[in-house]
């Protein structure tokens, strides 16, 4: 026949039409027990690997006819044991079984999806899950130990982090402290020296003041003595002078009669030395 039926009722003529039941919703594939060589020649298997897929219905007639109603044997059994051995022969057991492991799922449906889009267009991947290998017990035991003295050189690495994170806290801190102290000490020093600076130039202001004082003091002293001394050079005439020393001799107590003066006196005339009262 050259057409599908959808669900439902349907009519067949007893020994000439045969059916089968084909899947076109999601479903999933296990292949399990897969096993396989590392290119060490290390012998291992894979217990499950699942792939979820989808024969798309429009496509259901084409790939039938071309691959039988077992067509996922065909492009998801044997396509999963084909790949999982090419990748194991070109890798060691350690990329295997801890370097690429991470990495298997999409490699596995990237390689599915490109051989079923060329071959068999109508089976969609959806998604691949694949456990983790079985190893050997001896070399599985080496891996564990291996594990534990990662994590307990991680563990170590952390304590070391943590250490030295604490110490650069410390650090930190007390350089901060150092820097505060430094600034006080700098703001305490420069007020110091503004104190010191407004003192001295108070001292000499003050000094000034009592400098101009004194200068005006010893000015006007001077100034005093300048004018008596040219009052005193005015009052020297020989007028004044004449005035003075007669003044002086009236000052004198004895009294002199007659011709005869003393010498002293010689400076005035007889007669007006008798008709004057001297004092001595």
């Amino acid at each position: 026949m050259s057409q599908v039926t959808e669900p439902g009722y349907n009519v067949k003529m007893p020994f000439i039409t045969s059916f089968a039941e084909v899947q076109t919703t999601v479903q999933t594939d296990s292949i399990r027990s897969i096993p396989c060589g590392t290119s060490g020649g290390v012998l291992i298997h894979f217990a499950t690997v699942e792939v979820v897929n989808q024969l798309e219905k429009k496509h259901v007639f084409q790939t039938i006819k071309n691959y039988t109603v077992d067509y996922d044997k065909t492009w998801i059994f044997d396509k999963i044991h084909h790949e999982i051995n090419q990748f194991c022969s070109k890798h060691t057991l350690q990329e295997v079984y801890i370097d690429m492991f991470d990495t298997l799922d999409e490699s596995l449906l990237e390689a599915l999806q490109k051989d079923c889009d060329k071959y068999a267009p109508g089976i969609r991947i959806i998604a691949v899950r694949v456990t983790k290998p079985v190893i050997p017990e001896s070399i599985r035991q080496n891996y564990e130990q291996m594990e534990a003295e990662k994590t307990k050189l991680l563990i170590a690495t952390q304590h070391q982090r943590v250490v030295e994170k604490e110490a650069e806290t410390r650090r930190k801190k007390a350089t901060i402290e150092a820097e505060q102290e430094k600034e006080v000490s700098a703001i305490k020093m420069s007020r110091q020296v503004q104190e010191q600076r407004s003192t001295q130039e108070i001292e000499v202001m003050q000094n000034e003041i009592h400098l101009a004082r004194e200068k005006a003091i010893t000015d006007a002293i001077h100034y005093k003595a300048q004018q008596e001394a040219e009052a005193n050079r005015l009052l020297l005439t020989p007028s004044y002078l004449e005035l003075e020393r007669i003044k002086g001799l009236a000052k004198n107590t004895k009294v002199y009669f007659g011709d005869s003066i003393p010498k002293m006196f010689s400076g005035v005339s007889g007669g007006d030395a008798a008709a004057a009262g001297l004092e001595a």
